[in-house]
């Protein structure tokens, strides 16, 4: 083979590769970041002879308000006609987009709900080297943009008779059965306190239900510690940006890359006590990283039924 030959085969091969470089750019901050699904999936965590229950898990949406194809997505998730709503937090990207997030709520407003809050709903993101999302980050420091409007946001959900989890624990009759719910504000800021809210759950509930935006290891060990049979979490993306047939590069958080998204029990091992999860990949991202690849923006429909009978739930 000539130089000259070499040559040519070599940017040929650069030019291909970045084609495809582009191509999938494209793809990713084109299509797949709008691509939004409805997961669905069965969760057998309610008393033995129960009737099933549908949870609405809605995570990360990120707002901007000009988001519009988002926001009618959302809106039309009312025709679901869930039991409950549960809003594991980053439900805003700009700080004007408290009224754009409560008129895509819209209906569901009027379901049961509770929310935690997330860090991208105290402070507007800013521009990253995304590359840091790549390597452990053991500095203990973040970036944060300006203050949002979390607090108005708060009062509005308050306002519609949502529960505020945020290191916080209460009950809510949902469809004839009485949920106890166990909240903790954002662990990826350091500001959950699970001690406030820790215990057993009380003997005379259908379901406990733990409730956290980012899933950090030492809130899923505590909750399930407390015997929380089902536990809801967002911030991970699902990883945002995935390789077929490997999955998620990071999780932005201390969990296994293995349950970047979907349903999975914790601790992991097969314990039948072991609490079941739920980790939303989530609806939006941040306005400067707007792309996702192999993980498109989701909303989860979970379904939760009577499990069998010797399985350990009351």
């Amino acid at each position: 083979m000539t130089p000259r030959t070499w040559a040519r085969g070599a940017g040929w091969a650069t030019g291909g590769a970045l084609a495809a470089g582009g191509a999938a750019l494209a793809y990713a901050g084109g299509y797949e970041v709008r691509s939004f699904r409805l997961r669905e999936a069965t969760l057998p965590v309610l008393p033995p002879g129960q009737r099933p229950m549908r949870v609405l898990h809605l995570s990360d949406l990120h707002v901007v308000p000009s988001q519009q194809a988002k926001l009618r997505w959302v809106r039309e998730l009312a025709r679901l006609e869930p039991d409950l709503v549960v809003s594991t937090g980053d439900h805003l990207a700009h700080r004007e987009a408290v009224p754009a997030v409560l008129d895509a709520m819209g209906d569901l407003l009027e379901r049961p709900g509770v929310f935690v809050f997330g860090s991208n709903d105290y402070y507007a993101p800013v521009l990253k080297n995304p590359a840091r999302y790549l390597v452990p980050d053991t500095s203990g420091r973040r970036a944060h943009g300006p203050f949002l409007p979390w607090e108005d946001l708060r009062d509005a959900f308050l306002a519609e008779g949502w529960i505020d989890l945020n290191n916080a624990r209460d009950t809510l009759e949902v469809d004839g059965r009485l949920l106890e719910l166990v909240g903790v504000d954002d662990p990826h800021l350091h500001r959950d306190r699970y001690d406030r809210v820790a215990g057993a759950p009380r003997a005379d509930v259908d379901l406990a239900v733990g409730v956290t935006h980012a899933p950090y290891l030492r809130v899923l060990d505590a909750m399930h510690a407390d015997g929380l049979p089902l536990i809801l979490a967002g911030h991970t993306h699902g990883g945002q940006l995935c390789v077929p047939g490997f999955g998620a590069l990071v999780t932005n958080c201390d969990l296994d890359r293995g349950r970047a998204r979907g349903v999975s029990r914790h601790p992991l091992g097969g314990s039948p006590s072991a609490s079941w999860m739920n980790v939303s990949a989530g609806l939006g991202t941040s306005p400067f990283a707007p792309v996702r690849f192999a993980c498109p923006p989701e909303a989860s429909l979970l379904t939760l039924v009577a499990a069998p009978r010797g399985s350990g739930v009351r």
